[in-house]
């Protein structure tokens, strides 16, 4: 698994022409509608008119995600996903011609026009957009095609609006055209690159389509609320949008006033904010270890947090010079600071957005994946829109500075995250226990990917050393795991409510507690039965001198009643790593020995449920874990 990394997907035809596609369009729609204010302002038009554009153009961009967004659900659930956007792009061609006659003739309300049909096609094309990724990646590469995804928007969005706004500075008379040129090519290429993409099948081909709205629309929303988990990650992601909305919105006049520089300033300042937000992206897959790691999320909320608090701090008033170009801004006192939590806000966006993404997809049922996203995209535009409001209204009834606003934001982005946390405390508990993890271990995983199921019900056995074994396996297998475990080890302080968060399951012994055992026995059942992996550490109690004891009978037991596949795995180094047995309860309280050990976690091919048992599953896991232990 550490040989691999999220760039291998550019080279792969199930992924690259996709994220090209979807590159090329969030690139055409901001040179598109940057291009619309540098022809206004070239043709030197009167503020008010400037003024109704930037009044009504994201008004207009919005509104189609409210009116189709359910409609745009269904369809991508009823079609072929790789069709689906040949057509969408197809439609991009169309709307940009449209669009092009805008510019040739310098007509306002054709470009306008052309605006709502481009947030129309947008609408369209977003369900689809992130319901493919879990149709074309395994789970382990959710995390990083998610992250490449990301950051090629942030950055495709970043150098279109350099580009859009430079066309007529650059062209001079000749912007027309030239505009006009550029978005009709860009609209090829994107479907040149569309006709490019493997096919994926319809999520669910025999759905019938409701076409009214309103209804429909109210139906997503309650299909996205089913599970709680994924019901809180689409309202992490559009508070995200709304974090975005109020930062980006406010950098423009926060780069004149705040930081005394010239209008290109800004640029510089989204720059910023847009880099730090695609290598965010970028580090998921690494800080995951290539799983659906949520534990990041809390990481990037209190991240976003703590660098705009400081942002706030770093100028809370009025720049003293005026006029600065980047040079001349990077020279003043304090600009450093600023620079680093631009960069820092936009980081810990990549981090705390990619992991909601992944989650939404590695927990929704594929025939509905589509329509989750549709609800997404509807919450989204009304976080946009409350977003937008509110802003204003700070400023215009409030009064409050820029800074103010960011120091609000600030605040309310940590009451939001506590919020999300404490209804689901998954997060929270994911977030623990990889600190825990990723700060005492090193881990090497090996086979995980080629012999875990990237679906369906399975049985995990393996050999128990440590109070960590588990959280250890959690760390490195991308999907949700149920551990079956000593109830001793279950309720150790703190630790419990990791693994009761974690729907871990405890265990007796018969003679200690048989109902207990039957419990336990009855959970496992259910659990296999509803297409859930379940570990079981099949020696009954941790190691007390670091080789192993005999497997019990409990596997098989478990097998008689769901004969599902069975995946050996081995812990390697744990022995004489942290919280072994190996050290005295007081010996454990100290400074370990091996901190920051190499542990490696090892997988074997699944085999038949029917025909296996306990003496031949142990002989597997011996074998795995050789001398290392």
């Amino acid at each position: 698994m550490s040989g691999h990394n999220q760039f291998a997907l550019l080279r792969q035809r199930r992924f690259l022409p996709f994220f090209v596609v979807q590159a090329l369009g969030a690139f055409n729609d901001n040179v598109y509608r940057q291009a619309i204010i540098s022809m206004l302002l070239f043709m030197a038009v009167p503020e008010e008119e400037l003024g109704l554009y930037a009044t009504l153009a994201p008004a207009i961009f919005i509104l189609p995600y409210f009116l189709f967004s359910a409609l745009a659900g269904q369809i991508a659930d009823k079609l072929e996903k790789s069709r689906l956007i040949v057509i969408t792009t197809s439609m991009e061609i169309v709307i940009m011609s449209l669009a092009a006659t805008g510019f040739l003739t310098q007509s306002l309300p054709v470009l306008l026009v052309a605006l709502f049909c481009t947030g129309m096609q947008s609408t369209l094309f977003g369900p689809v957009k992130y319901s493919v990724l879990p149709s074309v990646l395994k789970p382990e590469e959710l995390t990083g095609g998610n992250g490449l995804v990301e950051m090629g928007t942030s950055m495709s969005i970043l150098t279109g609006m350099i580009v859009g706004g430079l066309v007529f500075t650059v062209a001079g008379s000749h912007g027309t055209v030239v505009a006009a040129c550029a978005i009709i090519g860009l609209a090829i290429c994107g479907n040149i690159a569309a006709r490019l993409i493997p096919k994926v099948d319809a999520g669910d081909p025999g759905l019938k389509i409701n076409w009214n709205p309103l209804p429909e629309s109210l139906a997503v929303l309650r299909m996205a609320r089913q599970q709680k988990a994924v019901r809180n990650a689409i309202l992490g992601v559009s508070w995200f949008w709304f974090v975005g909305t109020v930062l980006t919105s406010q950098l423009p006049a926060y780069a004149v006033t705040n930081l005394g520089g010239e209008p290109t300033l800004y640029i510089f300042a989204l720059a910023l904010f847009s880099v730090g937000t695609g290598v965010g992206s970028l580090l998921c897959e690494k800080l995951s270890a290539r799983t659906v790691e949520i534990g990041l999320v809390p990481l990037g909320a209190f991240g976003m947090t703590a660098f705009l608090l400081d942002l706030y701090f770093a100028r809370s008033g009025e720049a003293t010079v005026h006029g600065l170009t980047i040079g001349t801004f990077l020279q003043q006192p304090g600009s450093i600071r600023i620079v680093i939590d631009l960069i820092g806000i936009g980081l810990f966006t990549g981090i705390f957005v990619v992991p909601l993404f992944a989650l939404i997809q590695s927990r929704t049922p594929k025939a509905q994946m589509s329509r989750v996203f549709a609800a997404l995209n509807i919450q989204n535009s009304g976080f946009i829109v409350g977003a937008a409001l509110l802003s204003l209204a700070a400023h215009k009834l409030l009064h409050w500075t820029i800074p103010q606003q960011f120091l609000a934001l600030a605040i309310a982005n940590a009451l939001v995250a506590i919020y999300i946390f404490t209804i689901v405390p998954e997060f929270l508990m994911r977030f623990l226990s990889w600190v825990m993890v990723r700060t005492l271990y090193r881990l090497r995983p090996h086979g995980i990917e080629a012999n875990v199921p990237d679906e369906g019900a399975a049985l995990l056995v393996c050999n128990h050393v440590s109070y960590m074994d588990a959280l250890i396996l959690s760390a490195t297998i991308p999907r949700p795991v149920r551990f079956v475990m000593y109830y001793k080890i279950f309720n150790i302080p703190v630790m419990r409510w990791i693994f009761r968060t974690a729907k871990a399951i405890p265990i007796a012994g018969a003679r200690e507690d048989p109902a207990l055992m039957q419990r336990a026995f009855d959970e496992i059942d259910a659990a296999l039965a509803e297409g859930e992996l379940v570990c079981i550490f099949p020696e009954g109690a941790l190691t007390k001198d670091g080789a192993m004891a005999p497997f019990k009978s409990g596997v098989e037991k478990i097998l008689e009643r769901r004969p599902v596949p069975v995946v050996p795995m081995a812990l390697r180094g744990m022995w004489s790593s942290m919280w072994s047995r190996r050290d005295s309860r007081l010996g454990r309280m100290r400074v370990p020995r091996r901190f920051r050990a190499t542990i490696e976690v090892v997988a074997a091919p699944a085999v038949d449920g029917h025909t296996t048992s306990a003496p031949v599953l142990e002989a597997q896991v011996r074998a795995l874990r050789g001398d290392h232990a």
